[in-house]
């Protein structure tokens, strides 16, 4: 029996356990990262020496700052986006309006937090649009460019999203001097794990945003073309992911070693989020949805 679905993606290892399947074998389409992003066991095998002493992230940090030509003074290196929005929260508070990310805050005061694009529904805000707070996880590899850059607004990141390694566990936040110290003074010691601090300037420099952007439009496009010829019509999105009405895919995927996203968190019962892969992905779902479809036939 496939398990019930948890509050986010990426339980892929309690549905390997329960199909008898290694984790390796499966393709985590409830996961949304991105598909064009290298391999980072490399990179990170130069650096397991990390392991062997205390943090230091100053060069990560100059390294990412650099990057994303900010000022240092406003960047804060965090343990994962989970960490920046936990920081940001404790300072600010803060509320939504549904359906939203489900780690935002929701005290009914403070500042509007918006994810962009949205997240579930994947739609860039507008340029009229404003939040308290923007949640730019995914925005790089919808816009081609670090951050929307409203002055004054602060904003919550995930590297580990774009570098396509979320078990790595990096995130930023990038607001003014005054609430990055204030947010600093909160954050645990050596938050942001040895790997990550040594690794990230190497990975930094395999970042190509607007090359990133063009190829997942590419391959979303593909991936709604490929779901009309299986009858599933996908929603609208500006994202490295496709909503789509289909009730139980979830469940008759897995069997066949593809795993989506159940939205039922989100409030959108019946619908499921589903990951732009990469070609080799898009074969594997091919794969997959015929499968079931022979399955379902008398």
């Amino acid at each position: 029996m496939i398990p019930s679905a948890g509050a986010h993606g990426g339980d892929v290892a309690a549905i390997a356990a329960a199909v008898g399947r290694p984790v390796t074998d499966f393709l985590d389409l409830s996961a949304s990262l991105n598909p064009l992003a290298p391999d980072v066991t490399p990179v990170l095998r130069r650096h397991l020496d990390a392991a062997r002493r205390y943090p230091d992230a100053r060069a990560a940090h100059a390294a990412l700052a650099t990057a994303m030509a900010v000022d240092p003074d406003r960047l804060l290196l965090t343990n994962g986006g989970a960490e920046a929005i936990s920081l940001l929260a404790g300072e600010l508070s803060g509320r939504v309006s549904e359906p939203e990310f489900a780690l935002h805050p929701r005290s009914g005061s403070g500042p509007v937090w918006r994810s962009n694009p949205h997240n579930p529904t994947g739609l860039l805000a507008g340029p009229g649009q404003t939040a308290g707070v923007w949640d730019e996880a995914f925005y790089p590899l919808a816009s081609g460019s670090w951050t929307r850059g409203d002055a004054g607004v602060p904003v919550v990141g995930s590297l580990t999203k774009l570098l396509g390694c979320p078990g790595l566990r990096v995130g930023y936040l990038l607001a003014d001097a005054p609430l990055i110290e204030r947010c600093r003074r909160r954050q645990p010691a050596w938050s942001v794990n040895g790997l990550a601090c040594d690794a990230l300037a190497e990975l930094l420099h395999a970042v190509d945003l607007p090359g990133w952007t063009a190829g997942i439009a590419a391959l979303r496009s593909e991936l709604v073309d490929l779901l009309q010829r299986h009858g599933l019509t996908a929603r609208r999105s500006d994202a490295n992911w496709l909503l789509v009405d289909a009730p139980g895919l979830r469940e008759r995927l897995a069997p066949h070693g593809v795993l989506v996203r159940d939205c039922a968190s989100f409030g959108l019962r019946g619908v499921v989020r589903i990951a732009v892969p990469d070609h080799a992905g898009l074969g594997r779902l091919d794969t997959a949805l015929t499968a079931t479809e022979r399955r379902r036939m008398p």
